[in-house]
């Protein structure tokens, strides 16, 4: 993964992602994420250009209907414009595997996998097809103690990547308390990698 930063650096940037999603990513539910990147990224495309990230919970655009049925009811709606005063950063992220995906039928195949609704799946890929998604399997830790962030304006908009400076003068401890903590045991986490890169690998 080239143009990847030194782990070593102190971690600021975070993913931005619906709060359903951080959600299951933290109870262990998924280790699947979909990006087709947000109107405000360079050139409306999802690029990765960190390997290890905090999860940045949004309740902007998700909606109860693009996602399955079992996770609708944990979704409120918002107004647009609407953000909390506060955000609540409570695990970080490495990315294991990162796939890119134009067939349908693999799509289609991955649907256990992931939390979202196969329409809104479908709707994404068909969304400048000419872009493939980007299926990105992540190891999650979750911190000892989660974190509070104030709200910046800077945090807004449709846009993948964030920068929590905040968050850089904590890292240190922050990370060493939770790298003993990842939502899935080694031999849970392998099963579902396992699996979904079967699906994956033939095409």
């Amino acid at each position: 993964m080239a143009g990847i930063e030194s782990i070593a650096l102190p971690m600021t940037h975070a993913l931005k992602e619906w709060q359903v999603a951080v959600h299951a990513l933290e109870q262990g539910e998924t280790i699947l994420l979909l990006r087709k990147g947000g109107i405000r990224d360079a050139r409306g495309t999802f690029t990765v250009a960190h390997e290890r990230f905090w999860l940045y919970p949004t309740h902007e655009h998700q909606r109860s209907h693009l996602v399955k049925e079992q996770y609708a009811d944990a979704i409120t709606p918002v107004e647009p414009g609407w953000h909390p005063e506060t955000v609540r950063i409570a695990s970080w992220a490495q990315i294991i595997d990162r796939f890119e995906v134009s067939d349908a039928a693999v799509v289609a195949a991955l649907h256990p996998f992931h939390i979202w609704h196969e329409t809104f799946v479908v709707e994404r890929l068909k969304w400048k097809p000419s872009q493939p998604l980007s299926i990105l399997l992540l190891r999650v830790y979750t911190l000892p103690q989660p974190q509070m962030l104030s709200y910046e304006a800077a945090y807004g908009g449709c846009k993948s990547w964030l920068d929590l400076t905040p968050m850089s003068a904590q890292h240190a401890s922050l990370m060493e308390g939770s790298e003993n903590l990842p939502v899935l045991g080694d031999a849970d986490y392998a099963a579902q990698r396992e699996a979904i890169q079967a699906i994956i690998a033939p095409w």
